[in-house]
């Protein structure tokens, strides 16, 4: 039996013998990534349908902006909030750095562009009759934000697991910014950065099995949101 199947056998026991540390690493990820997703879309969705109802000076330039934050890499992320968290930085006072709270402000900044990106496309690409109906019947700014939510649930519900995904596997800035602590910033990704540097392959392959289930399971609920499984 080569190492590669004995390690896969030996992450299986892991997993099915509900290894604590392994479920404290899952429980934290999820947490984590939950938390900062539903940070991000309480800001982000708003946000979304203003620039999509107006037209303004510079609105292609900021969906251009938008749209290279989405492809920033992670380890940028960690690098901006690391200077502004760290004892020198602008909010050192609040001693932020290496803390859940850290992770989730850096997670819920990654994915916020996604969001707004993905709420501005479903808005833009909504019934043209949508918008004037509502304006004609004299709705402010805030009172087309209820509405269209409900008329494109679905395609707001799916840029929100998009950004759940991306957030459950992020390892820059959860690294840098969480510090990688055990029980309280050790995310999986991050875990399995450390175990496979430690010799630990068994356990970082658990980790990434449990990863990859979850990978699964939200490109699943994706496909169930689809137009094609709609109709």
């Amino acid at each position: 039996m080569d190492y590669f199947t004995e390690s896969t056998l030996a992450a299986l026991k892991l997993l099915l013998q509900f290894n604590p540390e392994i479920y404290l690493i899952v429980w934290t990820s999820l947490k984590i990534a939950l938390i900062a997703t539903l940070l991000a879309a309480a800001i982000a969705i708003p946000i979304g349908i203003i620039i999509a109802v107006n037209s303004f000076i510079g609105k292609r330039l900021l969906l251009q902006c938008l749209n290279t934050l989405m492809a920033m890499p992670t380890v940028m992320i960690g690098l901006i909030f690391f200077g502004l968290l760290s004892r020198r930085g602008l909010l050192g006072d609040y001693g932020l750095l290496y803390t859940e709270t850290a992770v989730i402000i850096g997670e819920a900044s990654l994915i916020l562009p996604i969001i707004i990106n993905m709420t501005v496309v479903a808005v833009l690409s909504a019934d043209s009759r949508l918008l004037p109906t509502l304006k004609s019947m004299g709705a402010t700014q805030a009172q087309l934000i209820i509405p269209l939510l409900k008329e494109l649930r679905y395609v707001v519900l799916a840029a929100v697991i998009t950004g759940f995904g991306r957030a459950i596997g992020e390892v820059g800035a959860a690294m840098m910014l969480g510090g990688n602590i055990h029980g309280t910033t050790r995310t999986m990704t991050t875990a399995i950065a450390l175990e496979t540097s430690k010799g630990n392959f068994e356990l970082g392959l658990a980790l990434g099995i449990v990863l990859l289930l979850i990978a699964f399971m939200v490109n699943f609920l994706l496909q169930q949101l689809s137009p094609e499984s709609m109709s």
